[in-house]
C-alpha cells in the first residue's frame, strides 16, 4: 500500500501523522511511504531522518495526496483541503465529526474510508487512540489553567497551590475519564483543592481508590455542578461521548453565580464542547471572558507539545494502521471489530452511530452491509 503524511496545516499545529520510526515500520512491512517535506520539523524530526527511515519525499502536498492509498494525518483536513478528497481513499486521523458538518458533507461527498482516532475502541471499552492525547490534554489543562490565573490575563490572581497562610485554588473537574484523571493527577500534584464529578458511580470509587483523601468526588448532577462551579476558581470541562456530540454541563447561568476572573477551560471543545459559552479558540488567541469569566477553548491543545505528543500519538496508532496497511480496510473490519468502530464514513456514508446521531437529517449505515 502506499501511505502518505503530508504537513499538518491548521493554526498552531506542529505535531506529524508519522515519525522517521513509523515510516521504517511500513517499509519493513513492504509498503511504500510518502511523506511532504517539512512536515515532521515541528516535532524536531528532520528530512534527513524519513529518508533514511525508507520515505520518499515530496514538496507538494497535493501530489502525495494524488499518489496516495492511506494519508495519515494529526488533525481533521481543513476546507483548502477538501478538493483533495477522492473515492477510495484512506483517511486515517483525529476527525471530530460531531462538531463539523462541513467536513462531514465533504467525506461524504468525496466518498473517502474515514477511520477517526478518537471512535476507535477497544474490546474492553478503551479508546486507545485518544488516550494519549486525553493524557497530554488533561495534564496541559492544568497548566494552562494555571496560567491564566494570573491577573494580567483576566483571571483573579490566584496561585493554585497559594502558601502558608493563603487560601489553596479550588479546582472543579467535569467528568472523570482519561481527561479529568490526568487533570486531578496535577491538579493534587500542585496542591490544589480539587473536586472531581462523574455520573458513574463505578468511576467515582475508582478515583476516591486513586487519589484517596486528596480529592473530593461527586456525583454529576445540576445541583452539585452549580455548587461545586460556585467555589471554583479553575473549571475543566472533560465530557466524552464517542463520536457524539458533547453534553454541556456549564452553563450559561453558571456564569452569574461563579468568581469574577476564574477560569474553565474546555478540554471538550473539539467536540463541541461541555460550555454553553464554549467557541473555539486558537494557540494564538486562546482565551476570552464572559460574564466574568476566562473561557480557554483551545481545539487543538496537544499541539502546544508537539514532541511529546506525537511520539506519544504514533506510538498508539501505528499498530491499527498498520493491519489497515496489511490486509486494506475492508479485509481489516472483517477481522478485527476494534478496527470497524475506527470507521466513521464509508462509501458515501456515515457508519459511525454516535455521528449519525448527532445531526438531523443523516442515516446511519452498518458498516458491515457496505463491504
Amino acid at each position: 500500500m502506499k501511505v502518505g503524511c503530508v504537513k499538518e496545516i491548521k493554526n498552531n499545529e506542529f505535531r506529524v501523522g508519522l515519525t522517521p520510526d513509523n515510516v521504517r515500520t511500513y517499509v519493513n512491512a513492504g509498503h511504500h511511504v510518502y511523506v511532504e517535506k517539512g512536515a515532521g520539523v515541528g516535532s524536531g524530526f528532520k528530512d534527513a531522518e524519513y529518508v533514511e527511515a525508507g520515505a520518499s519525499l515530496l514538496d507538494d502536498p497535493k501530489e502525495i495526496w494524488a499518489l496516495v492509498d492511506m494519508m495519515v494525518k494529526v488533525k481533521e483536513p481543513l476546507p483548502c483541503e477538501y478538493p483533495l478528497f477522492r473515492d477510495g481513499l484512506i483517511l486515517y486521523t483525529y476527525l471530530h465529526l460531531a462538531a463539523d458538518k462541513q467536513q462531514m458533507d465533504a467525506l461524504l461527498e468525496g466518498k473517502v474510508k474515514a477511520v477517526a482516532y478518537e471512535t476507535l475502541q477497544e474490546t474492553d471499552g478503551s479508546l486507545p487512540l485518544l488516550a494519549p492525547m486525553s493524557q497530554i490534554a488533561g495534564r496541559l489543562s492544568i497548566q494552562e489553567g494555571a496560567k491564566y490565573l494570573e491577573k494580567k490575563y483576566g483571571g483573579e490572581g490566584v496561585l493554585l497551590a497559594g502558601v502558608p497562610g493563603t487560601p489553596k485554588a479550588n479546582v472543579v473537574i467535569l467528568g472523570g475519564g482519561t481527561v479529568g484523571a490526568n487533570a486531578c493527577k496535577i491538579a493534587v500534584g500542585m496542591g490544589a483543592n480539587v473536586t472531581i464529578l462523574d455520573i458513574s458511580l463505578k468511576r467515582l470509587e475508582e478515583l476516591d481508590n486513586m487519589f484517596g483523601s486528596q480529592v473530593q468526588t461527586l456525583v454529576s448532577n445540576d445541583s452539585n455542578v452549580e455548587r461545586a462551579l460556585k467555589d471554583a476558581d479553575l473549571v475543566i470541562g472533560s465530557v466524552l461521548i464517542p463520536g457524539g456530540s458533547t453534553p454541556k454541563l456549564f452553563k450559561a447561568k453558571h456564569l452569574d453565580v461563579m468568581k469574577n476572573g476564574a477560569v474553565f477551560v474546555d478540554v471538550a471543545i473539539d467536540q463541541g464542547g461541555c460550555g454553553e459559552t464554549s467557541k473555539v479558540t486558537t494557540h494564538d488567541d486562546p482565551i476570552y471572558v464572559e460574564g466574568g469569566v476566562v473561557h480557554y477553548c483551545v481545539g487543538n491543545m496537544p499541539g502546544a507539545v508537539p514532541r511529546t505528543s506525537t511520539i506519544a500519538l504514533t506510538n498508539a496508532t501505528i499498530r491499527y494502521g498498520l493491519e489497515i496497511a496489511n490486509k486494506g480496510l475492508e479485509a481489516a473490519v472483517k477481522d478485527s471489530a476494534v478496527i470497524a468502530s475506527g470507521v466513521n464514513c464509508y462509501d458515501g456514508k456515515i457508519v459511525c452511530k454516535n455521528v449519525a446521531d448527532s445531526f438531523d437529517g443523516y442515516d446511519y449505515t452498518d458498516l458491515l452491509t457496505l463491504i
